[in-house]
């Protein structure tokens, strides 16, 4: 075979970046790592809403600093404008957030509508600022009957999609109906163990990650565009 010619004739050199760790820096934040919570049913007791609060707990032993949004009173989208009080306390908290977790019911095979329009009022740019971009996210679900995986697969898609860095393990809690004591604890299981898991290794990549978020997700086919393109490109209106 040949030898590979490593000549780049469409390649802007001054653009082109070449991967380094000496350009990585570990642990210069000094506060706690902040985790933004959302769950997906409206139920007086929602067992997505349960489990992120047993998550929630479990991140705080772990050190960190963790926000639940309740998403009661947050409008379906495009019924309001994004100055409605519900659609900017979610947006400030994406922000916010170095990392989160998304539970979602599972229902028809999908995961909720309360959830997904949850998703449906962060654009991919806010005044410039990419509210997920670069973010850590763990991704849950509970089922009513046997345990599925459709939702988590949806929620990878949707976390890849708003360009989080979603973490390998996930959690899958069948007939939650049963794994919660009358006071809304959860039960010890092999489900309760995974989710322990999953927040364990959340908190892993989010230290490793949060101090080099910009790093990690600048980009040389955005590096050669300017700001007012790449804006115009990802603040397209959906057809």
């Amino acid at each position: 075979m040949a030898e590979l010619q490593l000549t780049l004739p469409n390649i802007e050199p001054d653009q082109l970046d070449l991967p380094s760790v000496e350009n990585m820096q570990l642990g210069t934040s000094q506060h706690k790592p902040r985790i933004l919570l959302l769950y997906g049913s409206l139920r007086e007791r929602s067992f997505s809403r349960l489990v992120v609060e047993e998550c929630a707990r479990l991140l705080a032993t772990f050190g960190a600093e963790t926000k639940i949004f309740n998403p009661h009173g947050l409008p379906q989208t495009d019924t309001e404008d994004a100055s409605h009080p519900k659609v900017q306390e979610l947006r400030d908290l994406m922000i916010w957030s170095e990392g989160q977790v998304w539970c979602s019911p599972e229902r028809h095979g999908s995961m909720t509508s309360i959830f997904k329009s949850q998703i449906d009022w962060v654009p991919l740019n806010l005044g410039g600022v990419r509210p997920t971009q670069g973010k850590t996210l763990a991704i849950m679900q509970v089922s009513g009957g046997s345990q599925s995986f459709n939702a988590v697969n949806q929620l990878r898609i949707l976390g890849r999609w708003m360009r989080m860095v979603t973490i390998p393990n996930q959690s899958s809690v069948a007939k939650a109906f049963l794994e919660f004591t009358e006071d809304g604890r959860m039960k010890p299981s092999s489900y309760y163990d995974r989710i322990v898991d999953v927040m364990e290794e959340l908190m892993k990549f989010t230290l490793l990650l949060r101090d080099n978020k910009d790093y990690f997700v600048d980009r040389y086919s955005e590096r050669v565009e300017s700001a007012e393109q790449v804006s115009q490109r990802v603040n397209q209106r959906s057809l």
